[in-house]
């Protein structure tokens, strides 16, 4: 009986050192957690808004560059015009 009873306490001893050695998450430790999150989101929304602004900035220049060929182009076929008008 005697022998049952400090096996049981050994092991109840053993199961508090075990809790004592990992505590649960405290509010601190929450608080590291959301922070470490929100940072990780930020860099991931950065991430996303650095994609679509140079996404955005091909598409214009792409856009700007067949404005200036369309421009020239339509410069070239007046001054035809005009030449042929004057002869």
């Amino acid at each position: 009986m005697k022998k049952r009873i400090a096996a049981l306490f050994i092991a109840s001893l053993g199961s508090v050192c075990i809790l004592a050695a990992h505590p649960q998450d405290s509010a601190k430790q929450d608080m590291k957690d959301a922070g470490h999150n929100t940072k990780e989101a930020t860099k991931k929304a950065g991430k996303g808004i650095a994609k679509g602004t140079k996404k955005g900035a091909k598409a214009t220049a792409k856009g700007t560059k067949k404005g200036a060929h369309k421009a020239a182009e339509a410069t070239e076929n007046g001054a035809e015009k005009a030449k042929d008008k004057t002869q």
